[in-house]
């Protein structure tokens, strides 16, 4: 049984990945650390939950109890953490944050996309969580960086729902703006374009080339619906063989001969993807559930790989039938 603790435990994230965690059949959750929060029953934050746990939110870090640390602090969090507590060496840590996603010198993390490190996740002690937009854009694009085959601009735009801004509310977040409404944001300059262009340089040395990508804010509060066009000299069936091959051994990718919608991945930890032929352009649309397949479902799916385990044990989730 492995015992796995959580810091940072009141946001979405958290929440999340509490409630997979304890129907999880190989896992035992020890602790959710919040100081803010410390004495609170679980349930007073994460209403959800209600029925499945008596658990209370703690301040202390009994790392003797866990074999599995998941930070869901704050971006920025997770650094200042382990360089100010004595974390044992041998104590698996899976980060949620932005602080460990990028090649540093010093940076012993692994990059936790399971499409496309599964093997050095196996042997990893420390894996950086991939970010949700990051998640859903990569997923439609490396089978095309691995046929070295992205040699030109790559068109993006993707829609999110409110929960990627974090639980504590905020201008754009607030459901009287966002509720009706759409919005663009960090136009061309998303954080997240640094871990995606690492990813697909990972399959194609060569690659050089701008993503000109436009995250949306969307009205509704999970899942994000990414579209990407690029010039391509294949044809439709060509492509299809291409992503058929590449994701032959991904249990939670499922590519679709007919149009995709974000219902039919809301609350699992799929990535749905569908490919379109368009003149002298390919068209690839791919969606996930930023909470789920882009942040806690995928750090349990790395979770199981760490440990050994079937990598979709307490992870076959099901979308909504309409």
């Amino acid at each position: 049984m492995i015992k796995a603790g959580i810091i940072g435990g009141a946001g979405y994230t958290a929440g999340e990945l509490i409630r997979i965690l304890l129907n999880h059949p190989q896992v035992e959750l020890v602790f959710v650390n919040s100081t803010s929060n410390a004495g609170n029953k679980l349930t007073d934050v994460h209403g959800g939950l209600l029925g499945e746990t008596d658990l209370t939110f703690t301040d202390q870090l009994p790392y003797d109890k866990i074999n599995v640390l998941f930070s869901c602090s704050a971006h920025g969090d997770t650094k200042k953490f382990l360089e100010a507590n004595d974390v044992p060496q041998d104590l698996k840590i899976i980060d949620l944050s932005t602080d460990y996603r990028h090649k540093a010198e010093g940076n012993d993390f692994v990059y936790g996309l399971p499409e496309l490190n599964k093997e050095e996740i196996k042997k990893a002690s420390r894996i950086a969580n991939p970010g949700c937009f990051a998640t859903a854009i990569q997923l439609g694009l490396l089978p095309l960086a691995k046929a070295k085959l992205l040699n030109t601009e790559i068109h993006v735009n993707a829609i999110t729902g409110s929960t990627g801004a974090g639980v504590k509310p905020s201008a754009t977040s607030h459901f009287s703006w966002r509720e009706n409404n759409i919005s663009v944001y960090k136009a061309f300059g998303h954080q997240h374009l640094t871990e995606i262009k690492e990813s697909l340089t990972q399959l194609q040395n060569s690659f050089r080339e701008d993503i000109s990508f436009i995250p949306v804010r969307g009205n509704f509060t999970r899942g994000i619906f990414v579209t990407t066009y690029l010039k391509f000299d294949g044809t439709l069936e060509e492509a299809e063989k291409l992503y058929l091959d590449f994701y032959k051994d991904s249990p939670f990718v499922i590519i679709s001969d007919k149009n995709i919608d974000l219902k039919q991945v809301v609350n699992t930890n799929k990535c749905a993807l569908h490919l379109e032929k368009h003149g002298n352009k390919l068209l690839i649309l791919s969606c996930i559930d930023n909470l789920i397949k882009g942040a806690s479902g995928q750090a349990v799916h790395n979770m199981n790989l760490i440990f050994g385990l079937d990598e979709t044990i307490g992870l076959k989730l099901k979308s909504a039938a309409f």
